[in-house]
């Protein structure tokens, strides 16, 4: 089925110029409508029926409403900002402080309460514009980082919506991030988990988003999925691509042999180096004339056998920053044309301008040596097309590790931008290349980029928006809203012999730092010892906590008592028993090792020992640290058991050994054996009370309830322990009792 596709963006892919008499637009160029164009006029057009752009024009409404858009390959949904708000969201907190943080130069970051409000206030406008247009079954894909809070603000009004996000810049480390203030943190974060699908260019930008959000929110995620609200939200790498065809087949049209023949006459037997960036301090432009200055001055054969051809594209140039950026570089290479250079030679040919498509292809193919060393950059696609023109295999590519094309463009020589000493070296290096070997690496380069093109990327990235979608309607969470409370009262009511199993930590406590201060209050024990005392109740608390606490905090209560996941039991009027008596616990010492190391390794997480199983727990660590700390002990803990009469289990910030066949679940079927029951409401937080859940899934006089928001085999949701109590003592109630 056909389906709309709504792509947003901060500015539309128009450029409005005034004739004599009106308006006219064309079509404007850039990396990601070149992306969108391609993989629409392709794949995309069996996907989507209508393609609608919303964006901010570069007018004012009564502007735009005399435009003559002529035929366009999209429909135009445009946004009206007030001027001094879009300034202050676009100058001010997207390029004054999102793009310089984001990129790694916090002290170029402003922090100005003003931008941070004007931002918000344009996300807003893109929202309540696209809502008077979107219709149900639409799919949105918002782009960079001029919205991201828009995903959130439209989840909050079109909570069904399909929305994909994708940041074309690098998203930092949770250091760098941290230092905008928490209220704007909150509101960046929990906006782009608005979206059903993040993409960032790079696993490393993905691993910085995750553990951002895991210290920011406190969030759950797998280092793929997030659970946020009701919803699974997918975070994955996309690197962006180029139209692979469209530079390839360059390379023999008739405007780019013929400026290529220019150039060629032009350079005569000297050295061509080439680089085009925009106007930018993130682009390494004044490090990189520093290197080619100090390679002159090693390699003095090259004077007046080499040229360099810098452009630079105008960028910004309103911000003091780019000023101040522009004459610095302005200045060096006169300096260096007039210390270095002669009247027959100059050893850099500087253009601040645009360059044509014709052009850039003929001088990618021209030069001997691309020379792209960003101090920082998402992706950087001019890589990407240097390789995609050489269709004669030639030429060889100097590329920043610092780019996110380097985690790709393995073939490439790459360096460190801010080591000067290093690129000189590289680039007399790559002139020295032999043919045959830049015909190896660039076959190599040309082969990943013809593989995952730009059309390749955006089928990539739909794939998995779809695949998400489908998975968060597989595992949708079911709450358990007034009508099925109210029918769980009716079924109790009618009952006769009921039964309440119950988790304790995070069921009917909230989790502590401390799990020994976790003991219960008056009120809990005054609500259990209500709920047990009505004929026909039978009521057990089913926990992972050892037998001496659970006697401890809760053995004058007439209730039954699980501990160790059902390795120990008290029946309601009973005495301890060992369901694993016989069970060997020679293991625990070697085990207990294992974790110990981990302990070293992950400050503030310990070690809990009981009778017939030993946990690690995590909940106070470091997330991000511990995270991965958990996943290599689980790892190693299922590797050194594998023929051992062992579980792992992989629990709530807790990582459990314990003796095999021994479970909650096992634990349930035994009392269900022991007696017939007409109302069971089971209750549990835990990975290990899916156990329970699964043995109860088809008793049709259960009720099974997982708390918190994660996709379980209960039947129902509850967010906290506050609501489980809630619903207990509404039950109590209908009894007449009161609890206190």
């Amino acid at each position: 089925m056909q389906k709309r596709l709504l792509i947003v963006s901060n500015r539309l892919p128009l450029t409005i110029e005034k004739t004599d008499h009106e308006y006219q637009s064309r079509q404007s160029s850039g990396g990601l409508v070149s992306a969108v164009d391609a993989y629409l006029n392709n794949n995309g057009k069996e996907v989507f029926s209508e393609r609608i752009w919303a964006g901010v024009p570069g007018v004012s409404s009564e502007i735009w409403d005399m435009v003559d858009l002529g035929q366009t390959d999209y429909q135009y949904l445009p946004v009206f900002p007030g001027e001094q708000e879009y300034e202050e969201y676009y100058n001010g907190f997207s390029n004054s402080l999102l793009w310089p943080l984001f990129h790694y130069f916090p002290s170029f970051a402003a922090y100005e309460p003003a931008f941070f409000e004007a931002y918000m206030a344009v996300n807003k406008a893109f929202c309540r514009t696209l809502c008077t247009e979107i219709r149900p079954g639409d799919v949105v894909w918002i782009h960079d980082y001029h919205l991201l809070p828009l995903a959130g603000m439209l989840r909050e009004k079109l909570p069904d919506l399909t929305i994909g996000f994708f940041l074309h810049i690098p998203f930092p480390s949770y250091e760098l991030f941290r230092l905008i203030p928490k209220r704007w943190q909150k509101a960046l974060l929990e906006g782009m988990l608005g979206a059903d699908l993040i993409g960032f260019h790079t696993a490393e930008y993905v691993a910085h988003f995750l553990k951002t959000v895991d210290m920011s929110l406190k969030t759950e995620h797998d280092d793929q999925y997030i659970q946020w609200g009701t919803r699974q939200v997918q975070v994955d790498a996309f690197p962006v691509s180029i139209n692979f065809d469209l530079f390839n087949n360059a390379f023999d049209h008739p405007g780019v042999e013929s400026l290529r023949q220019k150039y060629l006459q032009m350079k005569g037997k000297k050295k061509m180096i080439f680089s085009v960036d925009r106007l930018d301090y993130t682009k390494g432009i004044y490090n990189r004339l520093i290197a080619y200055e100090l390679f002159l001055q090693r390699s003095p054969e090259y004077r007046g056998n080499i040229v360099f051809v810098l452009v630079m594209v105008p960028s910004r140039d309103t911000i003091t920053r780019y000023n101040e950026k522009k004459k610095m570089i302005d200045e060096f290479i006169g300096n260096l044309n007039s210390t270095i250079g002669n009247i027959s030679w100059q050893p850099v040919i500087y253009q601040y301008d645009h360059l044509d498509f014709n052009e850039l292809v003929a001088l990618y193919t021209t030069c001997d040596l691309a020379l792209i060393t960003p101090l920082r950059d998402g992706m950087n696609l001019v890589a990407k097309e240097f390789v995609a023109s050489r269709r004669d295999e030639k030429g060889v590519l100097i590329l920043s590790e610092m780019a996110g094309a380097a985690a790709e463009l393995k073939e490439a020589l790459l360096i460190n931008p801010n080591d000067a000493d290093e690129l000189a070296e590289t680039i007399a290096c790559g002139l020295g290349m032999s043919e045959e070997e830049q015909r190896s690496r660039m076959r190599s380069m040309r082969d990943l980029v013809q593989q995952y093109d730009v059309n390749a990327w955006a089928m990539d990235f739909f794939g998995e928006l779809d695949q998400v979608k489908a998975l968060q309607l597989k595992f949708e969470v079911k709450f358990l809203d007034n009508f099925a409370r109210a029918d769980l009262i009716e079924d109790y009511k009618s009952g006769e012999n009921r039964l309440f199993l119950l988790d304790y930590d995070g069921t009917l406590v909230n989790f502590s730092k401390d799990p020994s201060k976790a003991s219960p209050d008056s009120a809990l024990l005054e609500l259990l010892h209500m709920l047990c005392s009505v004929p026909g109740n039978n009521v057990y608390v089913i926990s992972g906590r050892d037998s001496d606490t659970l006697d401890k905090w809760l053995g004058h209560l007439p209730i039954g008592l699980i501990a160790e996941h059902g390795a120990k039991n008290r029946h309601i009027g009973g005495n301890w028993s060992n369901e694993a008596l016989a069970e060997s616990t020679e293991w625990k010492e070697k085990i207990e090792n294992i974790m110990q190391h981990y302990v070293f390794r992950s400050p503030d997480s310990f070690i809990e020992k009981k009778d017939f199983s030993l946990a690690w727990h995590y909940r106070n660590a470091d997330p991000f640290l511990a995270g991965r700390r958990a996943r290599d002990l689980y790892e190693e803990l299922v590797e050194y058991t594998v023929q051992m009469p062992l579980d792992v289990l992989n629990g709530h910030k807790v990582i459990e050994v314990r003796n095999k066949g021994i479970n909650k679940g096992l634990a349930v079927a035994r009392i269900l054996d022991s007696g017939s029951y007409d109302f069971i409401l089971c209750v549990g937080d835990d990975q290990t009370d899916e156990d329970m859940f699964k043995i109860l899934a088809k008793n049709t006089s259960a009720y099974t309830v997982k708390v918190g928001h994660q996709a379980s085999f209960a039947a129902y949701n509850l967010y906290t322990p506050f609501l489980v109590l809630s619903l207990l003592d509404s039950i109590v109630s209908t009894q007449g009792i009161e609890s206190i």
